[in-house]
């Protein structure tokens, strides 16, 4: 599918960009270009991801400067360039973490393009969803399921996503018992793919509206993020970006249990007692980004089965005071900044 990308466009857009670490400002800038390989979507709406903000703070270093930041955007195809190839103009799209990887290297051949060394990413290598419009490579958009809203399917495309590949890396057992610490926007979809697979659900929280919320879910319980769980864990993910959690998380679990730490920022990690968070073969692993078939697997399985994303929407105006919220815990599930059709 080919199309001109200046055909019947605006020459100009409304966008948010960060400008320099700590600050976000909207500005207007050019509508952009697809390139041969890429789509040009019409933003519809796009999650507020905590990744938004670790790019807004600086936590994560700048790669482009100014940015426009955002990976969870739902729109429309208008344009294309030359050799992508994908549905044609109207059809609802994806846009998602994930941008790009070389498909030669070590990591790409053997089904890790997660690790790829020359990936790169919307809303930090190129400019995201917090606009009117974004480019997108074609073989790295997602076709999204029907009977969910574009507000609904937003926090899918990173917080769904990346909850999963957590999920899968935590080595749950079936029927396990899994500890989930935090419980913002990826953690309370991850929460009902778990629960939906017959798991029982303990959420640390420090949130009382968090803890009301997993209870609603079918959470088999609810409590303060250091507290100890009701019975040993065979599972755990972290998603709270809290490096202190990491053993109060380890210490929960039982023998043989896995801890899956889910954020692609965490603060400093204290010193671990190997007696009392290591031994009788617990273990920690991290999640990097995820693979194109993880996106494909989970939106195959919120197809089949329903997932309620609880969602906060922000008129596109105001993502400074969404990402401000997000930073304050203020937010009950995901803030999801709405544009007009």
């Amino acid at each position: 599918m080919t199309t001109d990308a200046k055909a019947d466009l605006p020459a100009t857009m409304r966008a948010w960009v960060v400008p320099a670490p700590g600050r976000i400002e909207q500005v207007e800038l050019p509508v952009p270009r697809p390139a041969e390989d890429e789509l040009l979507i019409r933003v519809r709406a796009c999650g507020v991801c905590r990744t938004d903000l670790h790019v807004r703070d600086g936590d994560l270093p700048p790669h482009r400067s100014p940015v426009v930041p955002g990976h969870e955007a739902v729109g429309e195809v208008v344009a294309a360039g030359s050799r992508a190839h994908g549905p044609g103009p109207g059809i609802r799209l994806g846009v998602p973490w994930l941008r790009r990887t070389c498909g030669r290297c070590r990591y790409c051949l053997r089904g890790q393009e997660n690790l790829c060394p020359s990936s790169e990413y919307t809303g930090w290598d190129a400019d995201g969803g917090y606009a009117e419009y974004v480019t997108v490579p074609a073989a790295y958009a997602y076709e999204l399921p029907s009977g969910y809203t574009d507000e609904e399917l937003a926090p899918l495309l990173c917080a769904g996503i990346i909850g999963y590949r957590a999920l899968r890396r935590a080595d749950l057992p079936p029927g396990g018992r899994l500890g989930i610490y935090g419980f913002g926007g990826s953690a309370h979809l991850t929460a009902q793919v778990a629960i939906a697979q017959g798991a029982v659900v303990h959420v640390l929280t420090r949130s009382p509206a968090a803890q009301t919320l997993a209870l609603e879910l079918g959470a088999a319980s609810a409590n303060d993020s250091y507290d100890r769980p009701p019975e040993p864990l065979d599972a755990a993910i972290l998603f709270a970006p809290v490096g202190q959690l990491v053993p109060v998380a380890l210490e929960a679990l039982d023998a043989g249990g896995t801890l899956s730490i889910a954020g692609i920022y965490l603060s400093d990690i204290p010193s671990l007692d190997y007696e009392r968070h290591l031994f009788r073969e617990r273990t920690m692993r991290s999640v990097t980004a995820n693979t194109r078939e993880d996106g494909r697997e989970f939106l195959a399985a919120a197809a089949e089965a329903r997932i309620s994303a609880t969602v906060t929407p922000y008129p596109f105006d105001r993502a400074d005071a969404a990402l401000d919220d997000l930073a304050a815990d203020r937010v009950n599930g995901v803030a999801v900044l709405t544009l007009p059709r």
